[in-house]
Parts: structure tokens; sequence; C-alpha cells
């Protein structure tokens, strides 16, 4: 894994030592935060390993629904099981994926590491696996409450979108846009949930 390195005033690379700060100041003008065009590639890259669990869950359930198609029927006839059936099988296992690996040594996902970023607190430290579940599930309360709402669409095809739906779907893409947003103007191209989870992706 590469590390984290700043400049020195002749022009040579220093590591950073465990645990320094990556806040402002003359001190870390060397270090490097990713933007939103690195992020979104690396997440493109992530979305190969998900695609690849979405496409095992699908098969599987076709082999289900093929041997004891009641147990589907059970589990998808009602919006609430449903929903929480499509939690337990894709968005648990997607966050689990993304908390454990950037709360390991790496620190980064899959996608991540390919693009050399890392997730880091402010303080310049590797996140908990608590820490990095919370700012994971700030991360994915767009793609839940999306899921959420097409969830009631698909309940429903025959019938216009509630006002409730069409309002859970303003707020995704307003939330969407509050992390674009947020990475575009602050300094340390943090979006939304890092600002809220205090933590910062940097190149490593």
């Amino acid at each position: 894994m590469r590390s984290r390195k700043r400049a020195r005033g002749d022009g040579s690379r220093q590591e950073r030592p465990p645990g320094a700060p990556i806040g402002g100041g003359a001190a870390h003008r060397g270090w490097q935060y990713a933007g939103l065009w690195p992020r979104s590639l690396a997440f493109a890259v992530d979305y190969l390993a998900i695609a690849a669990w979405l496409a095992l869950v699908t098969a599987a359930g076709a082999v289900v629904n093929r041997v004891a198609p009641t147990i589907t029927a059970t589990l998808f006839s009602r919006p609430l099981s449903g929903q929480v059936t499509a939690f337990l099988l894709v968005t648990l296992p997607v966050t689990l994926y993304f908390a454990l690996l950037e709360a390991s040594p790496w620190q980064a996902s899959w996608g991540k590491r390919k693009l050399h970023l890392q997730v880091t607190t402010t303080a310049g430290a590797r996140l908990s696996c608590a820490w990095a579940l919370a700012r994971t599930a700030l991360k994915f309360v767009p793609w839940e409450l999306a899921h959420t709402c097409v969830w009631q669409i698909a309940r429903v095809p025959d019938q216009a979108p509630s006002s409730a739906v069409l309002a859970g779907l303003a707020l995704v893409g307003a939330l969407v846009a509050a992390n674009v947003a947020s990475m575009l103007a602050d300094r340390r191209r943090r979006a939304l949930y890092d600002r809220l989870a205090g933590t910062a992706v940097v190149q490593a």
C-alpha cells in the first residue's frame, strides 16, 4: 500500500506520521484530497463488485423461486417484508463491504485502493469499524430512500406515485446534489456525509 506523503521545502517527499492531522494549515499543504472525479471512478470500480453480488443474489433467487416459489411469494408479498428482504440481501452486504474495508489496514474499498485513495478521520487516523459503519450509513441514506420509493411505485404500477413518494424522490435528488456541491465547494473535497462523519478521502 502506498503511504500518504507531504512535500518538504527541498522538494522531497516525507511520509505522514501515523495519527498526524490532515486538517488545514501550512504543515499540511502537500497532502492531496480526492475530489469528485477520482471518487466517482473508484465507485465505478466498486460497482463491479456490487454488480457481481447482485447477479449472485438474482441467480440464487431464481433457484429458490423455482424450487420453493412460496418462499419468494411470502417474502415479497407485502411492502414491509419486501423492503426488509431487499435490505438484508442488498443494502446490508454493500454497506458492510464499504465499512469493513475502509476500517481495515487498507483504509479503502477495492475501488478506492485501485485509484490509490484512502478514507481517514479529520485527525488523520484510521476509522474504527463503528466509525466506518456510521459514515457508510450516512453515505447510503439516498440509496436506501430511493429503494423505498421505487418499491412503493413497483407495488402499485397502475397508479400514479403518491405525494409522499414524489417528495422522497425529490429528497434523494437534493441529498445527491448536496453531496456533489459539498465536494466541489469544500477545500478538503468532503461530501456532506464526510462533514457529518468527520472524515475525508485523500490520495494514498
